[in-house]
């Protein structure tokens, strides 16, 4: 059997950005492909000027997700002061945006989407020219190189990732392992607080979960996909956020007599 790292993402706040156009800024349920690189890319320590690093995290890593909660949506009214953009003039940091003159600073109006108290899995499989081993990226998870946060700076994470490698004859073998014994947030919560049939109704988990993955229609168990369609998360170039389309299959399943 194959082996996957998989590791839990659970935050207040969490922001998987989708396309955005004009002044909103949405966010999709659950953690695309691209977000998922870019955390394990910053846990490597790849700046996002590194075109090889990038180059390799995107052609050696394939990606599965579990939701076990989308969470709450939150929208935030957001607004900015930035200097007018001038040619040849690039301000490095915020101090330096804010120095100009008030007269050139202009304010940008957003709307801005969030997740709050969402919870995914996810699996990560090595492809065959793959720069770096489960164990490697396993490591890079437990002590990161840059902070880690669920798609903004606003997001950072809330629980330990429990990186964990195992092995799993397909990608919902290696997910469903995410929440059993001590990967399992919601087990370890009841066992603290004692209280069961309050404390489920607290952690306001759906009695529906979703896989998302890539790959064959049938790759998540040998059962095909209830849904497949073609998504703008593969990052081509991080330093001009350029992204290519792919094809993700998904499927959302009914839980039978649990929580």
């Amino acid at each position: 059997m194959p082996h996957h790292l998989v590791f839990r993402l659970y935050a207040p706040m969490a922001s998987w950005g989708e396309a955005a156009v004009g002044e909103t800024r949405p966010t999709a349920t659950y953690p695309g492909r691209s977000a998922i690189l870019g955390l394990i890319g910053a846990a490597l320590g790849i700046r996002r000027d590194d075109d090889d690093g990038q180059h390799q995290l995107r052609k050696g890593l394939q990606v599965a997700v579990k939701q076990r909660s989308p969470g709450l949506l939150m929208r935030d009214y957001h607004t900015v002061q930035v200097p007018s953009s001038q040619s040849k003039v690039t301000h490095r940091t915020r101090r330096e945006e804010l120095s100009v003159p008030k007269e050139a600073l202009n304010t940008i109006l957003s709307s801005r989407d969030y997740r709050c108290d969402g919870l995914w899995s996810v699996a990560v499989r090595l492809a065959p020219d793959a720069a770096w081993t489960l164990e490697e990226l396993k490591a890079a998870l437990e002590k990161p190189r840059f902070p880690l946060y669920l798609g903004r700076k606003a997001c950072p994470l809330a629980a330990p990732l429990v990186p964990t490698v195992v092995k799993a004859s397909h990608w919902r073998q290696a997910l469903d392992h995410c929440f059993e014994s001590a990967l399992d947030p919601e087990r370890a919560w009841l066992a603290l607080v004692g209280n069961e049939e309050k404390d489920k109704r607290l952690l306001r988990l759906p009695d529906e979960v979703l896989y998302a993955w890539e790959g064959s229609a049938d790759a998540l168990d040998g059962v095909a996909a209830s849904e497949s369609s073609e998504v703008w998360d593969e990052p081509l170039h991080r330093r001009r956020w350029q992204f290519g389309p792919r094809l993700e299959n998904r499927r959302t399943e009914t839980l039978k007599g649990e929580r």
